[in-house]
Parts: structure tokens; C-alpha cells; sequence
């Protein structure tokens, strides 16, 4: 596998690092007029809002694999995490979790994401990523190089949970256990909870980030910002976010 920074690693050392929301089924034609417009660090897909094929998600990981990009993918519902490793066998470098409350969402996750000996992700399938690459001349069933690609994918793969709540945001620091890259921010449904609580002191959604970016200080764990805008990346980026998603031209 090539010996530079993967983006798990470039998101762990505190890169700024952006990404350019596209459709499921973007064609491979988008995908380079994409990233000429700038070089974005990865794709993200979204199924939570948006109709979902496996065959597209497959389809789209293969293009962004030959174009060096690597991909994210929100996942449908929260109480799919059990499921992300039939996601993973899709083909995305990165999953996001939408609208997590619990510790114990993280904790499902956090098994389902990665392989054993760190989590108990059942092996998987020739789309994974990586996998084609790692496999090439190998025989897999061997222990060393089963484990060589477990090893490999428990530090490649980028695990994110969305904050959608003021709860969330309230018990960020509890939701950022060991494994999670990022914690994201959903700020439409979070501005519902924000409405729903006029009491509470969190009254913008900037004061949400920065109560966030606090939190996170000594975890490790990043913050991303869905803000879509490329004009706003710089006031995000001033504010702690090192993990940003914005609409391509």
C-alpha cells in the first residue's frame, strides 16, 4: 500500500482537510471537472436524504479510486451502524453516522467499523477498499495476510459522528471515544433542537461549534462542518473546524 499519509492520518494530525459533496450518481466525467475546480481530499455521498443504490455507491468508490480521491459516506439511518460493514464492503474510505445521541451508538459502531483484534467487523467482500490492491498475489485466507490487511484498514479507515442536537453537543466529549475521527455537525436539525430549547444557553449555532471545539481539545477527535458555502471555509477553519464539506460548482 503507498507509505504517504492516508487522509485518516492527515485528519488525525490536524490537517485542514475538504471535501466536495457530489450525488451518488455523479458520472465519472463530474467527478474530474470536480476536482479540477479545486483538489478536493474526498467525495462525500449522502444516502440519508438521497435515493440509494449499493451498485451506484460501488460504482462511484471504483471512479474515485482511479482518480486518487478517497470517499465518504453518510449512512441512511442511525440505527443502521450495525450494518457499516456491509457499507465498507462497498467501497468508502469514511462513514458517517447522522443524528447520534448515545454512547452506545458509538460503541456499535466503533465495533462494525473496524476489524478484529480492534472491532468485530465480519471479513468482507472484493469492492472493500483497498482490498484488490492488498490482496494481488496473495492468498487472504493465510493468517499473516489477513491480518495484514485488518491491521491496514484499522488505521486507513475515517469513522465520523454526527452532532444534531443540543444534547449531542452537550455530551460531545462522551461521544468522541477512541476510533472516532470526527464528530460532524448537522446544523439544520440541530437548529430544530436549539428552537425546541430557548432556554438553553447555546443560542447560535456558533456558540454550539465553539462549546464543541472545546471539547474536543486533548481527544484527538476532529471537528467537521458541513457549510457548503467555499466562501465560509475560512471562518470555520478559524474557529477549530479542520474537516470541511462543500457544494462544488
Amino acid at each position: 500500500m503507498p507509505d504517504k499519509k492516508n487522509l485518516k492520518q492527515r485528519i488525525n494530525d490536524g490537517e485542514v482537510i475538504i471535501g466536495a459533496a457530489v450525488p451518488l450518481t455523479a458520472t465519472r466525467e463530474r467527478l474530474e471537472e470536480v476536482i479540477k475546480q479545486y483538489p478536493y481530499d474526498y467525495f462525500a455521498l449522502d444516502s440519508q436524504h438521497s435515493p440509494f443504490c449499493e451498485h451506484d455507491l460501488v460504482n462511484i468508490c471504483n471512479i474515485a479510486d482511479d482518480l486518487g480521491v478517497d470517499v465518504q459516506f453518510r449512512i441512511k439511518h442511525t440505527r443502521f451502524s450495525f450494518m457499516l460493514g456491509n457499507y465498507l464492503d462497498l467501497g468508502p474510505t469514511a462513514i458517517e453516522i447522522p443524528q447520534v445521541e448515545k454512547e452506545s451508538t458509538v460503541e456499535e459502531a466503533l465495533d462494525s467499523f473496524y476489524l478484529p483484534p480492534v472491532g468485530k467487523r465480519s471479513w468482507l467482500g472484493g469492492d472493500a477498499k483497498g482490498f484488490k490492491e492488498f490482496g494481488k498475489g496473495k492468498n487472504l485466507s493465510e493468517p499473516e495476510h489477513r491480518l495484514g490487511y485488518s491491521n491496514w484498514w484499522n488505521q486507513y479507515g475515517v469513522l465520523w459522528m454526527q452532532i444534531e442536537s443540543i444534547n449531542a453537543v452537550t455530551n460531545s466529549a462522551k461521544l468522541a471515544k477512541k476510533g472516532v475521527d470526527c464528530l460532524s455537525w448537522g446544523p439544520a436539525d440541530l437548529s430544530f433542537s436549539r428552537e425546541a430549547n430557548p432556554k438553553h444557553p447555546f443560542k447560535t449555532d456558533d456558540d454550539c461549534v465553539k462549546y464543541v471545539v472545546e471539547q474536543l481539545q486533548g481527544t484527538g477527535v476532529k471537528l467537521a462542518i458541513r457549510h457548503y458555502q467555499p466562501e465560509l471555509r475560512d471562518k470555520y477553519i478559524k474557529m477549530g473546524a479542520t474537516v470541511l464539506l462543500e457544494i462544488p460548482k
